[in-house]
């Protein structure tokens, strides 16, 4: 089923991919829009729009990889479908351990891709609906303990195991131990969507809508 609300936002510095991706998503009634480079697109990204994003890995400027790694300290959990030209596996390996949703290497069959949008806008839906569920996420903030809630705090700054440990003077070991249950607790599978729920909690909190 089409889903209205769901925009494809595809980020590449190629215009002929670009127009090639606007033709195919059109053809099958999805919303897109276009963005010939990563700083275009974080200056009009808005967390609140639904869908997926289709994101060049090799780009002048800011990197795709380094595009994810912003969105992932501004808590944005938008499902990520790398593409490149180029195969190249570390950077496919990068790619998945910081969130993605998918990686496909040049030429892509148009079915294949547009198979792998549905499910990433499938995802998106799903987790959005996760995500604003305030009272579950409180719930599972309040089973916390103090230390946890501590390396939660930390985990949430952007901030490495070993310099948590080193802030709270344990070791990093201990450190990770915390991580894992703190990721445990609060059932996310990314820090990016520890931050999403954190800034969730603090927008219902404000009396936001």
């Amino acid at each position: 089923m089409k889903n209205e609300a769901a925009t494809v936002m595809v980020v590449d510095d190629d215009a002929g991919v670009r127009n090639a991706m606007r033709v195919l998503l059109k053809s099958v009634g999805l919303n897109c829009t276009l963005f010939a480079s990563a700083q275009e697109f974080l200056g009009s990204y808005q967390p609140s729009q639904q869908g997926c994003l289709i994101l060049d890995i090799r780009m002048p400027g800011m990197s795709g990889l380094e595009l994810q790694q912003q969105l992932n300290l501004r808590g944005a959990v938008i499902p990520v479908i790398f593409m490149t030209g180029h195969g190249d596996i570390p950077m496919a390996v990068e790619a998945m351990q910081h969130g993605a949703f998918d990686f496909l290497q040049k030429p892509i069959r148009d079915q294949d891709l547009l198979d792998r949008i549905q499910r990433a806008i499938a995802k998106d839906g799903q987790l959005r609906k996760s995500l604003g569920e305030h009272a579950r996420i409180k719930s599972h903030l309040d089973s916390l303990t103090p230390r946890e809630r501590e390396v939660l705090d930390h985990m949430t700054q952007g901030k490495q195991n070993k310099a948590i440990a080193q802030d709270l003077a344990v070791s990093p070991r201990t450190i990770e131990i915390h991580r894992a249950r703190v990721m445990e607790k609060m059932s996310a599978h990314s820090v990016a969507e520890l931050v999403r729920m954190m800034l969730d909690l603090s927008h219902a909190a404000s009396g936001g809508r």
